[in-house]
């Protein structure tokens, strides 16, 4: 069963110089207490996926096309008010930097208790037990005493446990985490995917969104690789890492094997990610490309199937000519 099914979506920013395309013709699937990743540089349109998601698209943004179905209910056609009585209860997110996310001049505990309330017809008291074992389920230390720190006396790892908290406490069904773990120490980033792991138990589906490989390989059951404002690969994580085909996911790869080698220099993609006010005609990454064609460079290539459980978006992949 999938929680969350996105098809053909397109975010647009109507600008003066221009249609910029954040997202373009994006579809995925998130699993009932399945972990899926987003893989992808920075500016790719990763967290404006999200916030798609999430019914927050900032002006002059805005979407333009495809269905964001939750548990077969597309709510892109929401109003804005019945998108609020979604958000929190249904579907939460957590995002990359707690110390912007959270008020500053708010105990944590208090902005808990008001997601838990608005939400929920329950006492200030039934609120405060669901904070503090909300708290406790993510691992923060001395629960009922935490609930009257405000967020600059807590550690990183500590606020993005408040927000993880934050984002539960309701029990939705589907969580976005853009870049959790940014920003953390290695030992509280392992603790927080745990963690994600462990929610994933109750049956949540989580959409995982990163730049980080190694925690989208160690994390996902499944995983999507973003560019210029499109999905161009999606597999399973051993198939993704152990056959990649997209020459921009081969790209990614070599240049993390370059690492694992102790190699002085970096294998890097050629090129800048292109404008996306002024995309190219054919495929976004065909500018970049070694083995770019006619094709490439004149045609938008459709999302397609090479072998069961693995698409990917190449005029070259799959063919005579495929890679």
């Amino acid at each position: 069963m999938n929680t969350l099914e996105i098809r053909n979506l397109c975010t647009s920013f109507f600008t003066e110089k221009g249609e910029l395309k954040a997202v373009r013709d994006v579809s995925l699937t998130v699993g009932a207490g399945k972990i899926t990743g987003i893989v992808g540089e920075s500016g790719c349109g990763k967290s404006m996926l999200a916030r798609s998601v999430m019914g927050l698209i900032p002006h002059p943004g805005r979407l333009v096309a495809g269905e964001i179905l939750l548990n077969g209910r597309d709510i892109a056609k929401l109003s804005q008010r019945e998108y609020c009585a979604v958000r929190g209860s249904e579907v939460s997110m957590v995002c990359q930097d707690p110390m912007t996310s959270l008020n500053p001049v708010m105990t944590v505990g208090r902005q808990v208790k008001e997601a838990i309330l608005l939400h929920n017809d329950v006492s200030g008291d039934e609120a405060e037990r669901r904070t503090i074992e909300a708290f406790e389920s993510v691992g923060i230390p001395d629960p009922d005493k935490r609930l009257k720190s405000y967020p600059h006396q807590l550690s990183g790892g500590l606020r993005q446990r408040v927000l993880i908290a934050m984002a539960m406490v309701c029990k939705p069904k589907l969580l976005i985490a853009d870049e959790p773990t940014t920003a953390l120490d290695v030992t509280v980033e392992a603790q927080i995917l745990r963690l994600m792991r462990k929610l994933c138990e109750d049956g949540t589906g989580i959409l995982l969104i990163s730049h980080n490989l190694g925690v989208i390989a160690q994390t996902c059951d499944d995983i999507y690789v973003m560019y210029a404002g499109s999905i161009v690969e999606h597999a399973d994580p051993v198939t993704l890492f152990e056959a990649p085909v997209h020459p921009y996911t081969r790209g990614l790869m070599n240049a993390v094997a370059a690492l694992n080698r102790n190699e002085t220099v970096l294998e890097t993609i050629r090129g800048v990610v292109p404008n996306l006010l002024h995309l190219p005609a054919g495929c976004a990454f065909s500018l970049r490309c070694d083995q770019c064609g006619k094709d490439c460079a004149d045609r938008f290539p459709e999302m397609h199937s090479i072998r069961p459980g693995h698409e990917v978006r190449c005029h070259l992949a799959g063919g005579k000519e495929g890679t």
